[in-house]
């Protein structure tokens, strides 16, 4: 194994190409088409991961401007989402982990995620979807305390329904990126061996640890240092997304909102993973510029979403027409929140009885914010069609490629 990490490309001043290292494989070759067996045959190079715990990020000046301008916006969102808006914050974490989770091809429409969020198990990727944002807030809640405990447990949120047998622990067998199942000799990126992982997430970890640099800076960096890594065997991509928003509320830039990052991500993909094979080859800058761009672009159409839910709201407020202490008033921010409800997740919610949450359901009805899914008479739910179609409006528009 070579000791120093070589790379065809000149890394930035102070910043580390990823090396390789020569491995065998050792894969079932009986199972590889005849024809295709020579693509397969003899070693395969995988990442080396130089440390990075100790290394100086050097920022152009003009990426920097950048980098605190996006700062500045994201403080000034996270300080809107307060009194009135506050219940609306839920909507940008669904929002982020669907965006999260279209950028892995993961898709479904706001309809079938608030579906799986009432236990419809029959969507799958929209149960994924729903997983991904249990990661989410497993990611804020362990803000304070991001070490490898916590980027396990990040983990184990999202993929403990779907795979089970993974989580709880770092991978133990070789992966890669690419097309082929067959093996790792023609990916396009082989992370490094299993037995590197724990050392280098330690490095990691004391990377996360720092508080010498601005914090949008730091979260690109770790986010493409834990892409690189690749310390689990599936669910990468999403966990590290989740680690990002985890250091956004632990480094205290944000204090009350999930930020749409990957809803900016998702709109310039190519450019995403262009700036992850840069920053492999020891060029750090264009995956800071990228969370920078991310951040500006989600604070701006992050705020044009809440706008929109808020005018839904209002829209409601005037229609309605309840005493002022009336269940309804507070059945609103449940609608919001959740796109499609019943009587027993309002009931639980507001805290309130069976009876009272029915009344509710029945008075929204009444004014057309909310509509029965089907023609049953037990276990009624019922959609907001309104909150669904700005929502799935919204996954439209940041799909759109620049």
């Amino acid at each position: 194994m070579p000791e120093v990490p070589h790379s065809s490309q000149t890394p930035d001043a102070g910043w580390p190409a990823v090396g390789h290292v020569e491995m065998v494989w050792e894969g079932d070759r009986d199972r590889i088409p005849r024809s295709r067996r020579m693509d397969y045959a003899g070693t395969y190079q995988a990442a080396l991961v130089p440390h990075i715990a100790t290394r100086t990020v050097a920022v152009p000046a003009a990426v920097q401007a950048l980098v605190e301008e996006a700062a500045a916006e994201v403080a000034r969102f996270d300080s809107e989402i307060d009194g009135e808006i506050a219940p609306l914050a839920s909507v940008l974490l669904r929002s982020e982990s669907a965006a999260s989770s279209q950028i892995e091809h993961l898709t479904a429409s706001a309809k079938a995620i608030a579906m799986a969020e009432l236990g419809d198990s029959d969507r799958t990727n929209a149960s994924l979807i729903v997983a991904n944002s249990r990661a989410m807030l497993a990611a804020v809640e362990l803000a304070d305390r991001l070490d490898e405990a916590a980027v396990i447990d990040m983990h184990r949120a999202l993929m403990s329904e779907s795979a089970p047998k993974i989580v709880g622990r770092w991978r133990q067998e070789p992966v890669w990126i690419g097309t082929s199942s067959y093996g790792p000799h023609t990916a396009s990126f082989v992370p490094p061996p299993y037995e590197m992982v724990p050392d280098a997430m330690t490095d990691l970890v004391h990377f996360i640890a720092r508080d010498d640099m601005s914090v949008l800076v730091q979260v690109a960096i770790v986010h493409a240092q834990f892409e690189t890594i690749h310390p689990f065997p599936d669910g990468n991509g999403r966990t590290g997304r989740a680690l990002a928003h985890a250091m956004l509320r632990g480094k205290r830039l944000t204090r009350q909102v999930t930020l749409p990052v990957s809803a900016g991500l998702l709109r310039n993909v190519d450019g995403y993973i262009a700036a992850l094979d840069s920053y492999r080859g020891g060029h750090p800058v264009p995956i800071i510029e990228q969370f920078a761009e991310a951040s500006i672009f989600a604070v701006h159409s992050g705020r044009d979403l809440l706008r929109t839910m808020q005018d839904i709201q209002q829209q409601w407020q005037t229609e309605l027409h309840a005493r002022p202490q009336a269940v309804v008033w507070r059945a609103l921010d449940a609608v919001i929140r959740h796109g499609v409800v019943d009587a027993r997740l309002l009931a639980a919610e507001l805290n309130v009885s069976a009876g009272g949450a029915t009344t509710a359901i029945e008075q929204l009805v009444e004014i057309e914010a909310l509509a029965q899914i089907g023609s049953g008479s037990r276990n009624r739910r019922f959609a907001a069609p309104a909150v669904l179609d700005a929502l799935d409006e919204y996954a439209r528009r940041i799909a759109r490629r620049i």
